[in-house]
């Protein structure tokens, strides 16, 4: 089985297994993660993906003619794009490939991931599909053709109608789940069947090793020191990168600009403090994530989080 051979190439350890359902964890010093595999046809499987950790390594290597299409639901994930060079899937996107270039570390730069996998072993899903569906219309190999056409991943991003496909997948009832897979599973095929790519599709930006390990140190003097409030010119002549280049590379890694993580980051600090040190004053605490008006802490943590500090703390059990 398809799952057996993932098993043996990967650092997954299987945790439970039921009928036609195995569950996997993987451990490693910045976190665990958990996929939860269903077959659905011969060849062909779905598997949650729920990664709450900062990296991790694979070990998969294959021989088989693969299809897998990745769903980013939350989260972001860093994949070799080119040489010494990385891109990224954010929420919303769709990654295609042929797991040609599976092997190494993989890295969730906000430190969980969760989506969804619907993987196909050709020459097993090719024989089988059509004996489940009279008539069968989608050529599961003119598919790999289509968006694998290289060894890199094909991402679409916001791509219509994809979020419609992926997001009922998220909340099935258990006693459907089996048979609703193989509906979505079908949806989907025949909408990759029909999908008309843009003849110059833009390509997905990426960024050099060096210019990412700068970032992330950058990300990692910030998240240390909260109380700090580093202009940009101050962290690009630190770390030795162009400004446009940094806010850039910045952005694609986490998500959003650096001004923007950081007051998320500090207002999610704060609400940490807030619940583990109920005898801080909020002006303390205020004043430990950079912020010396009150006031101004209390509207910027209101707008992150919903309340306000007070209302926070008081909510707390």
């Amino acid at each position: 089985m398809l799952e057996d051979r993932i098993l043996k190439s990967s650092r997954l350890v299987l945790l439970a297994q039921s009928d036609g359902c195995c569950v996997y964890q993987m451990k490693n010093g910045t976190g665990d993660g958990t996929m939860t595999v269903y077959d659905i046809f011969p060849g062909v499987m779905l598997a949650y993906n729920d990664y709450h950790m900062e990296n991790c390594f694979s070990e998969f290597q294959t021989a088989e003619d693969l299809l897998c299409i990745d769903h980013c639901r939350e989260g972001r994930l860093e994949y070799p794009s080119k040489d010494a060079a990385y891109s990224y899937v954010e929420s919303g996107d769709l990654k295609i490939d042929r797991r040609l270039k599976h092997t190494g570390h993989f890295s969730f730069p906000l430190s969980h991931y969760h989506g969804i996998t619907v993987s196909f072993q050709l020459s097993e899903a090719a024989r089988a599909l059509p004996e489940e569906f009279r008539d069968f219309p989608v050529d599961l190999y003119g598919i790999q053709r289509k968006f694998c056409a290289g060894s890199n991943p094909m991402v679409l991003h916001g791509a219509p109608s994809i979020d419609h496909i992926f997001d009922e997948l998220y909340a099935v009832p258990e006693k459907i789940k089996r048979a609703y897979f193989k509906i979505k599973v079908l949806e989907l095929l025949l909408y990759l069947d029909a999908l008309e790519l843009p003849k110059s599709r833009e390509e997905r930006p990426y960024f050099y090793k060096s210019q990412v390990e700068k970032i992330k140190s950058m990300r990692a003097l910030m998240a240390e020191h909260p109380e700090r409030h580093y202009t940009m010119e101050e962290l690009s002549a630190r770390f030795n990168i162009p400004l446009t280049p940094m806010k850039s590379c910045f952005k694609s890694v986490y998500g959003s600009p650096i001004s923007t993580y950081m007051r998320v980051f500090r207002m999610n600090r704060a609400a940490v403090l807030l619940r583990q040190e109920r005898g801080t004053g909020i002006a303390e605490i205020a004043g430990r994530i950079g912020y010396d008006s009150p006031s101004k802490f209390a509207a910027a943590f209101k707008d992150v989080i919903g309340k306000t500090p007070l209302e926070y703390r008081r909510n707390l059990r």
